[in-house]
């Protein structure tokens, strides 16, 4: 079991876990422990299940269930374990935020519905606002993403109407790459919300603008390298902090550039380096022997054949 706060603020690396399955394409929830125990010992400080690296809209509403339950038994208290219960049918995300709630999850978030979208920032508060009150215990996160999404309606303003009528609000899961919106929504949240940095790729630029939480498929298998660059950027040690989100882009690169997509090689980049999770489900497609062959070698030409720690010395130098 797990618990949390509406005013309990996020600081660190929160990891959008891998679903694994099997080779059928079943879930394994019998991976999940040593997951959870993976990534608390990586320091990571939380985890956000069943959203887009959890291919979380490709999963049944009771296999999202099982999912869930097996994260809450896992998890050690303190760890904050976010539930994604996004849809596009409102019942169902407020039967799968209930659920969240009874299983003893941190809090729920959810991303826009991706078919009927919302308009204006008032349907999507009205939205969200519908899905949080099924929850009213728990935290509740407004998953922004607008490129899969295709919402992408102004967050300061979602905020602004938000924090008046969802009284569980706790923040935006912002994975967008508009830096200058991030920085005024960081502004208009304060301390009194946290504001979620979901791009791994400009995590030093966020940091700039004064990130002081994220959240990213890569810190399933890499926090040790972006909590080396936060701590340099944080000492000053500018070059150092540059170098390392150089080799974080170019390890997301070799991922989007195995032939299989970013997803499925991010995916098999975890079972590589930690653990496995097994393929992903249509339509992404499963990464081939030549797939895997080659993100083998990109990985081996930035050093990072065996995970980051085994290159941190030439990559900090």
């Amino acid at each position: 079991m797990n618990s949390q706060t509406p005013n309990a603020r996020i600081q660190g690396l929160v990891a959008a876990p891998f679903t694994p399955f099997d080779r059928q394409g079943q879930l394994a929830l019998e991976v999940i422990p040593a997951y959870a125990r993976w990534l608390q010992q990586q320091g990571v400080v939380g985890a956000f299940v069943v959203g887009t690296t959890g291919e979380g809209l490709s999963l049944t509403i009771g296999e999202r269930k099982r999912l869930a339950e097996a994260w809450a038994a896992a998890v050690s208290p303190g760890f904050r374990l976010i539930v994604h219960v996004g849809h596009t049918c409102l019942a169902d995300c407020q039967d799968l935020a209930a659920h969240a709630q009874q299983v003893g999850a941190g809090a729920i978030g959810s991303m826009a519905p991706c078919f009927f979208r919302p308009a204006t920032v008032d349907v999507l508060v009205s939205w969200c606002e519908a899905i949080a009150a099924a929850a009213p215990r728990l935290p509740f996160y407004f998953y922004h993403l607008p490129s899969l999404t295709g919402v992408d309606l102004p967050m300061t303003e979602f905020l602004t109407q938000a924090r008046t009528r969802i009284p569980n609000l706790a923040g935006i899961k912002y994975t967008h790459d508009n830096l200058d919106e991030f920085a005024q929504l960081l502004a208009a949240a304060g301390p009194d919300y946290d504001v979620l940095f979901g791009r791994d790729q400009m995590l030093l630029q966020a940091l700039r603008r004064g990130a002081m939480s994220v959240i990213g498929s890569t810190y399933n298998f890499a926090a040790p390298l972006y909590q080396d660059l936060i701590q340099a950027y944080r000492q000053g040690h500018t070059e150092r902090a540059e170098t390392l989100q150089r080799l974080a882009c170019q390890m997301i690169e070799a991922s989007q550039n195995c032939g299989a997509g970013e997803l499925p090689g991010l995916k098999q980049t975890m079972s590589l380096w930690a653990i496995p999770c097994g393929p992903v489900r249509p339509p992404l497609q499963n990464l081939t022997a030549e797939h895997v062959a080659r993100l083998q070698q990109a990985l081996q030409a930035i050093g990072l054949s065996d995970g980051y720690p085994a290159a941190a010395a030439s990559a900090t130098e």
